[in-house]
């Protein structure tokens, strides 16, 4: 989802009893480690991943995915799609966690919850496809005209704006999840603030919720297919961004799960730890602030960076991880086009790697912009590898423009709050699918989209996308997205920095953990520990 938590917060590590062990198979138990405290559990609010990884084992929507990332029913049993209408049929044993029937009700309510614009959701735009969605959540029209309706306790009847070829893929992310209207109300603004103001209808509950620190997810008794569900308990007892301190919990016996980085991946080797690889599918770049009055609204100071940036140097040196691909595009490679992946049938652009035409685009620049250009804010989370990310392209930048960047690192909770209101230069960024189609890529530089923290603004790339979004051809709509992909080079729109690959660490008695581009990763929602 969402803003990659590379960029995350580092917090406090709670150090229990060294005796626990972080399996056990009598009880099905595991405790793991999360990188950072998840910012927002409202799922009409949540934009990150780590609240969407929380979410998506506490709470379940029409469809989910399966383990090979296929979808499949979830609290629909099936679905009927037109060009202009869907209809989904809910089962009639999915319960709350209160033991109360999950209803059509409930989705209709939480869908018009995060559009009206007082909940100010980032992630209203993925209703759009819905008619009147973006009419309501520019508040001109109610949220009752939402093209939502429960037809009775068990149907919800969608009508669409227009023919979307990925529809029943939008409703498996966690903004389409449902919310009671009653236990909403009564929580007012403490609604998800605690483990107590939350209502559960996934495979876990949240018992336990010590903010900063640990919580803890258990097995839902009235979840409708509990009986498929092994672990009863999955202890986050360590909250920390700090990669050093996950290896070192994981060394000793403390947590079944750890990531690694440049750093500790030499550790693990040197331990002969099983070290296993994945591609999240995620996208990691420099974001510009496009606003009029910020330098980086200049083209051509965009231009100069864009050439003396090198995506390999990225890799390589700096991150030095196993899997990592050069970032050329917003786009990644895993994307499917009309008859191959999308990159093959739409190579990206890129710039030649060359200091005497960054320094000529420089000059431009500074003539623009009446002078010597002011030290630019490059804005980063509090991570080891952030950080070290950001003092990379600091050191670059001087270098070879003698262009002053300060840094200001922030918790990640931080970082997005000045990402919204604009309070950068430049920000290093990520984004993960939202869903399995291109535009879960091709919207996010789209004007409207809030999610464009920059707020970059094209009206030739509007109007690319939505093309991309009415359309049902996959050739047109790839056609699209290939002339949009051309535009955002050329406006140097932001700088791909990399593809993200990453290694990690799993406890050789925990088997079934599911890693996938989309949905919630990791999943334990089907994992279990062997003797």
């Amino acid at each position: 989802m969402r803003h990659i938590t590379v960029f995350l917060t580092c917090l406090i590590i709670l150090f229990q009893d060294a005796s626990a062990s972080p399996v056990d198979f009598e009880n099905q138990t595991i405790t793991v480690a999360i990188e950072q405290e998840p910012p927002q559990l409202n799922s009409a609010k949540a934009t990150d991943q780590v609240s969407g990884m929380v979410l998506g084992h506490l709470m379940e929507g029409l469809v989910r995915y399966d383990r090979r990332g296929r979808v499949v029913p979830g609290v629909a049993t099936r679905w009927e799609m037109t060009d202009d209408k869907a209809t989904f049929y809910l089962r009639k044993d999915a319960r709350w966690s209160d033991g109360k029937p999950v209803t059509a009700h409930d989705f209709v309510f939480a869908w018009r919850t995060a559009l009206k614009p007082i909940t100010a959701s980032e992630y209203a735009f993925i209703f759009f496809p819905i008619k009147n969605a973006q009419a309501i959540n520019k508040g001109e029209m109610p949220a009752d005209q939402l093209g939502a309706i429960a037809l009775d306790d068990y149907t919800v009847e969608v009508s669409l704006e227009r023919p979307t070829a990925y529809f029943i893929k939008l409703t498996a992310f966690v903004t389409f999840s449902p919310i009671r209207e009653d236990f909403f109300n009564a929580k007012g603004d403490e609604y998800a603030a605690n483990a107590d103001d939350m209502l559960y209808n996934g495979a876990f509950i949240m018992p336990e919720w010590t903010h900063s620190a640990s919580l803890k997810m258990v097995k839902n008794q009235n979840y409708w297919n509990k009986d498929n569900i092994t672990l009863n308990a999955i202890n986050v007892d360590y909250i920390t961004a700090d990669t050093r301190a996950r290896l070192n919990l994981y060394t000793d016996g403390k947590i079944a799960f750890t990531r690694l980085d440049g750093e500790t991946y030499k550790d693990a080797l040197s331990q002969r730890f099983r070290i296993r690889r994945f591609t999240t599918g995620s996208v990691f770049f420099i974001e510009y602030n496009h606003r009029p009055e910020r330098v980086t609204s200049n083209i051509n100071l965009r231009k100069a960076i864009q050439h003396v940036f090198d995506p390999d140097e990225m890799v390589n040196r700096v991150l030095a991880v196993p899997g990592n691909l050069r970032g050329e595009s917003i786009f990644p490679v895993w994307l499917n086009g009309v008859e191959d992946k999308f990159r093959r049938e739409y190579p990206a652009p890129t710039a030649r790697y060359s200091v005497a035409t960054a320094k000529q685009y420089l000059e431009r620049a500074r003539e623009q912009l009446g002078g010597e250009i002011p030290p630019l804010v490059l804005l980063v989370g509090d991570s080891p590898t952030a950080t070290k990310q950001g003092e990379y392209m600091q050191g670059l930048l001087l270098n070879k423009l003698g262009l002053e960047v300060k840094i200001d690192v922030q918790t990640f909770k931080q970082r997005l709050a000045k990402m919204t209101s604009g309070d950068f230069d430049m920000v290093g960024a990520g984004w993960g699918p939202d869903f399995d189609d291109i535009m879960t890529f091709g919207d996010l530089f789209a004007s409207w989209n809030l999610n464009n923290r920059g707020r970059y603004k094209n009206p030739a790339y509007d109007r690319l996308v939505r093309i991309a979004m009415n359309s049902t051809d996959p050739k047109t709509r790839m056609d699209a997205m290939g002339e949009g992909q051309q535009i955002l080079f050329d406006d140097a729109a932001l700088l791909p920095q990399y593809e993200q690959g990453i290694i990690y660490l799993l406890h050789p008695k925990v088997k079934g953990v599911v890693r996938r581009v989309v949905g919630a990763d990791p999943d334990y929602t089907h994992a279990k520990v062997i003797p």
